[in-house]
């Protein structure tokens, strides 16, 4: 399946990416809503807004093609469910997707499947399965319900080089900015005894960017950033808000790296195959089953029905 994927910048939306890829999907475009002042933190309860000034580099690191909008709604359906009249949606900040998506299938009318990094956030995975079923996508949401400490495995595991670019929790502070998830790995285990802490950043502790991973045919790397705190009716520094607002990134590129990446996706494309393959085997064998548990059936039917 062709998709688009919507994209934040972090590592949830980034790795279902290549999660979608390891299905077998094909990404066609990235998606990005970004809010009306970059750089400032929006009252967004859908849209990732710090680091959006940077994904522009995130698309050419992919070395595809990118579409964006301004956000210009705000949250004013907030059920969970988001059913409501048609008229009472005008104005709220899902209709920001459902314009960009429906502009992207116009644009590329071969996407079927729309990627997003939900794992469990029900109010944002509903809103976009919401604006995919008004358009006839399918929503690809791989990341949804999973543990969130298996998750950060995995991408450990996929070379994700992630950063955080924004805390906001207790046991996070403006030091932990810039830091890899490889280095916080041990310390967000001990808060997350701690405090509670959600390692994956779902109640909205921490907000990350991914620099490289295995789709990313050019490294981002950051030359300049400035680094911005605010604390508002807080007690301690710890509970402050704290994040980056990149300056000056830079792609890095090399033959090796691209040889590299090609690999990646050939082992990627293998793996899918021999999958498919097993599961058909699968399926074969359970359909002889079924075929044979009803003809077993239809004969112990009728031996009843003759002794009747």
């Amino acid at each position: 399946m062709k998709f688009l994927a919507l994209i934040s910048g972090g590592k949830d939306s980034i790795y279902n990416i290549i999660r979608c890829v390891q299905e077998g999907h094909e990404l066609i475009l990235l998606v990005n809503l970004y809010p009306k002042q970059i750089g400032i933190e929006s009252d967004s309860f859908m849209y990732q807004s710090v680091g959006t000034n940077a994904i522009q580099a995130i698309a050419q690191a992919m070395d595809k093609p990118l579409m964006t909008r301004e956000i210009s709604g705000k949250p004013k359906i907030t059920n969970l469910d988001y059913q409501s009249k048609d008229e009472d949606r005008i104005g709220d900040e899902v209709e920001d997707l459902y314009l960009i998506l429906k502009e992207a299938i116009l644009t590329y009318p071969d996407i079927k499947g729309v990627s997003s990094g939900a794992i469990a956030s029900t109010y944002q995975k509903l809103r976009v399965e919401d604006c995919c079923n008004r358009l006839g996508l399918t929503s690809l949401a791989y990341l949804w319900n999973q543990d969130q400490f298996s998750l950060l495995d995995q991408m450990l595991q996929n070379n994700m080089n992630i950063i955080l670019i924004k805390v906001a929790a207790m046991g996070l502070t403006q030091k932990h900015l810039g830091k890899t998830i490889q280095e916080l790995y041990d310390y967000f285990k001990e808060i997350n005894k701690k405090f509670g802490f959600h390692p994956c950043g779902e109640g909205g502790e921490f907000e990350s960017f991914v620099l490289d991973c295995p789709l990313y045919k050019k490294r981002i790397h950051i030359k300049a950033q400035l680094e911005v705190q605010i604390q508002e009716q807080k007690d301690t520094i710890e509970d402050a808000q704290s994040w980056i607002e990149f300056h000056t990134l830079e792609l890095e590129n090399s033959e090796e790296r691209l040889a590299g990446q090609q690999a990646w996706y050939a082992v990627q494309s293998e793996i899918y195959e021999t999958q498919t393959a097993e599961r058909a085997a699968q399926n074969e064998i359970v359909d002889r089953l079924q075929e044979h548990i009803s003809e077993k059936l239809s004969t112990t039917a009728q031996f009843i029905s003759k002794r009747n």
